[in-house]
């Protein structure tokens, strides 16, 4: 079975099962959810399946990743970005778009495995 870097607009099943498996395979938790209130993404990732934590560094790049995907929401979407929170353990963005969801979704996954494989 492929191990998926995140899941996206799954059921609460799905969602578990993944969790399970980033666990066991020491992963982090990447998902991404439709919000009903603006039409784009709530992105998530959680740190607490695998066994390491963010470094300053990390946040500023996860940070410049960010940035980069408010500038194109208001710049095409007007304000439908909610916001965001980056600490070493857990990664929320609310607004993501559905252009660039799934590449902020691995390139968040591809930076977690940079600097922790």
């Amino acid at each position: 079975m492929t191990f998926h870097k995140y899941l996206g607009d799954s059921k609460m099943f799905e969602y578990d099962k993944h969790y399970r498996e980033c666990q066991q395979q020491n992963k982090p938790f990447i998902k991404a959810k439709i919000n009903p209130a603006h039409g784009n993404y709530y992105v998530n990732l959680d740190l607490m399946t695998c066994n390491y934590v963010f470094s300053e560094l990390e946040q500023c790049e996860i940070k410049t990743l960010i940035e980069t995907e408010i500038k194109f929401v208001k710049s095409n979407h007007s304000d439908s970005f909610n916001g965001y929170s980056i600490n070493e353990e857990v990664i929320w963005i609310d607004g993501v778009s559905s252009e660039h969801v799934d590449s902020l979704c691995v390139s968040l996954y591809d930076l977690t495995q940079k600097h922790h494989d």
